[in-house]
């Protein structure tokens, strides 16, 4: 079971022209929002990743708006556990979960997902909140994932598994971001 104690948030490259293009792209992006605001209610560390910004683009601005006390960190590798600065916010964050969202699930999605489980991460997957330019691709990644025991959750089970009784203090907020 996840817990807001011991558990992060990865945002991968949500960018530019390739964001509006990936399957599903408005849901995605709207989920990945509510994601987002949820962690931040629980006072789950946040890691935000870009894919080589210069060429890609910036992170949308539906999500940089709620990022705003934070700076991304540009990575050029599909698999982010190759950037330092990503290992040195992993350390820093010291927790041993984390939910992951972002595009594309078959490439930087998969690698880095795949990396931090190799690491001893317990790794949950976001089904809704990711994607890939074809629906084919991104099923391959969860298929791939769950083959090498990734978790898979979805927007909803994993914010109410996070706040876990509907007595704590952001029950509140986190049904308000979910209805």
């Amino acid at each position: 079971m996840l817990s807001k104690e011991n558990t992060g948030l990865i945002i991968t490259d949500i960018q530019g022209k390739l964001a509006r293009l990936v399957h599903d792209s408005d849901a995605v992006v709207s989920n990945c929002a509510k994601l987002i605001k949820g962690a931040q209610v629980l006072g789950l560390p946040i890691i935000w990743l870009e894919q080589n910004p210069d060429k890609l683009g910036s992170t949308v601005d539906e999500l940089s708006a709620l990022l705003a006390d934070q700076y991304p960190i540009a990575k050029f590798t599909f698999d982010a556990c190759e950037q330092p600065q990503f290992m040195q916010a992993l350390r820093t964050a010291n927790v041993d979960t984390w939910l992951i969202c972002g595009i594309e699930a078959h490439i930087c999605i998969y690698q880095t997902a795949s990396h931090l489980q190799q690491l001893g991460f317990n790794v949950q997957l976001i089904c809704d909140c990711i994607s890939s330019r074809t629906l084919a691709n991104k099923d391959l990644a969860i298929t791939r994932l769950v083959n090498r025991g990734v978790d898979v959750s979805g927007l909803e089970m994993c914010l109410y598994e996070l706040v876990k009784d509907s007595r704590a203090v952001e029950f509140k907020k986190i049904l308000t971001l979910i209805k």
